[in-house]
């Protein structure tokens, strides 16, 4: 039997919606192994890391001016002890997820969990580590001391003091990584991006907070996360998960999500310090 014209031609229209539909879903994503317990493995192979000994100078000398700038930083923020921004800073310092991927869902206004944004969360987990690796070349070669050393008193995070020692403070992983999310985030979702990097700015300076950094750590750590933004844009993978993640963050737009974070109380915990560093 033959189909008249019209049921062909739409049948023929209908295969085409449905193979343009295929051609825009992203593509399916093999396993990401663990580097370690709770981390997965980065983009980069450790070869493509930005160098960050050859990218940044030596940490401030302790009869410098730098250095004096350091020491009056360190010795404010410890006023804010016990405070909500130290509170916030002590959020801050934990790389774990699911809890890493809230700190930026009050500047994105939208959230991050693996269930409603995989690809998103899987980005922010794979260029946690190549960030923070991109430190160690120059964190292995000055072996700095960290300020709660320096002075002798506790950090926001006690439990991982003994860590922390033996891992050099210049320059700062967690500010290498917080400044990397917030420039890929800004990259996803521009309208939103002043709110982004201030957030981003913030993570970084949460540092300074905690007693685990140095002024100058956290400068030189934003330095090399916006390095390896720079060269992660030339890994395929990556930009395949970068155009997943911005699909995902549109079809919550289109569906009216919000964060669901207590965005009032981290606005009044980062207005202790805003203008601060």
């Amino acid at each position: 039997m033959k189909l008249p014209v019209s049921i062909c031609q739409a049948a023929l229209l209908l295969a085409g919606v449905i193979e343009l539909a295929r051609a825009e879903l992203p593509a399916p994503q093999e396993e990401v192994p663990e580097r370690r317990p709770g981390y997965l493995m980065g983009y980069l192979e450790e070869e493509a890391l930005p160098h960050s000994l050859s990218l940044i100078a030596p940490p401030p000398a302790e009869d410098s001016p730098a250095f004096a700038l350091d020491r009056s930083i360190a010795e404010k923020s410890q006023a804010l002890r016990g405070s909500p921004r130290w509170e916030l800073a002590r959020r801050d310092a934990n790389l774990k997820f699911p809890e890493a991927a809230e700190a930026f869902t009050c500047a994105l206004r939208a959230p991050i969990d693996e269930a409603q944004t995989p690809a998103l969360y899987r980005l922010l987990r794979r260029t946690l580590t190549d960030a923070g690796l991109a430190t160690y070349s120059a964190k292995n070669h000055y072996q700095r001391t960290r300020p709660f050393v320096f002075y002798q008193q506790s950090s926001c995070t006690p439990d991982d003091e003994a860590k922390l020692a033996r891992d050099g403070s210049y320059p700062s992983g967690h500010s290498a990584i917080g400044w990397a999310w917030a420039l890929l985030l800004s990259e996803l979702a521009p309208e939103h991006g002043d709110a982004i990097w201030a957030r981003g700015r913030a993570y970084s300076e949460s540092r300074l907070v905690c007693n685990v950094h140095w002024y100058s750590d956290v400068r030189e750590g934003r330095e090399v996360g916006a390095a390896t933004v720079a060269r992660l844009h030339g890994d395929a993978r990556f930009q395949a998960d970068l155009a997943a993640a911005r699909q995902e963050l549109k079809a919550l737009r289109d569906k009216g999500a919000e964060s669901g974070a207590d965005c009032a109380l981290e606005a009044r915990a980062l207005a202790e310090t805003r203008g601060a560093y």
